[in-house]
């Protein structure tokens, strides 16, 4: 089925806070992107987040770019970092790393590793259960697909149930200098470069 390009191309970068949901239609009393903005009309958002995660999307009109973003063929890098329930031990995170099974199909390779410090991120607005007898832990993980809730289902599968998601790059992407619910329009220099990894013309 083919496409036609809007004649102006656009790309924002927008921090999606939690409880947000991933598109500008409404649905239940969830919040949308149609509560922050404001966007341009004809944008709309790459891939999604879920409900209860948190981060980066990048939003455009370029449907080249959102077609190459969402296909696996490319294995475009998306980094998280993810609070997991206790401290994983070398041996899970080389599961992950490996590759585990999830809905039956084993995930690709990914990059990870265990954080040392909590990394400086905004408070949720819904705070982390505290439990006194489960400590917690930060990892970093870069996949290079994106499946249907793949980081939450990974972490579980190696016993370490993820309790706070937060995209921070997609590529060369990232969240710097925004806060939950804020947005900016992309550089000339960073459209070149993503426009450039995806092998865009």
């Amino acid at each position: 089925m083919s496409f036609q390009q809007p004649l102006t191309l656009h790309y924002a970068v927008f921090f999606k806070p939690y409880g947000v949901l991933s598109q500008f239609t409404r649905e239940g009393k969830h919040r949308t992107l149609s509560d922050f903005g404001p966007f341009q009309r004809d944008l709309y958002p790459v891939g999604r987040l879920d409900t209860d995660s948190e981060g980066l999307l990048l939003l455009t009109n370029d449907n080249t770019v959102k077609k190459r973003l969402t296909d696996p063929r490319f294995c475009h890098p998306r980094t998280y970092l993810v609070q997991v329930e206790r401290v994983p031990a070398e041996a899970a995170l080389e599961k992950l790393r490996e590759g585990v099974v999830i809905q039956g199909r084993e995930t690709k390779e990914a990059i990870v590793k265990l954080l040392e410090r909590e990394p400086d991120l905004p408070p949720r607005p819904i705070p982390i259960r505290f439990r006194k007898t489960v400590p917690t832990a930060w990892i970093e993980v870069t996949l290079f697909e994106g499946r249907n809730r793949q980081l939450r289902r990974m972490t579980a599968a190696v016993g370490h149930p993820a309790l706070r998601l937060v995209r921070v790059a997609l590529g060369e992407l990232t969240l710097a200098g925004l806060e939950p619910g804020g947005s900016r329009d992309l550089t000339r220099e960073e459209i070149q470069r993503l426009r450039g990894d995806l092998k865009v013309g």
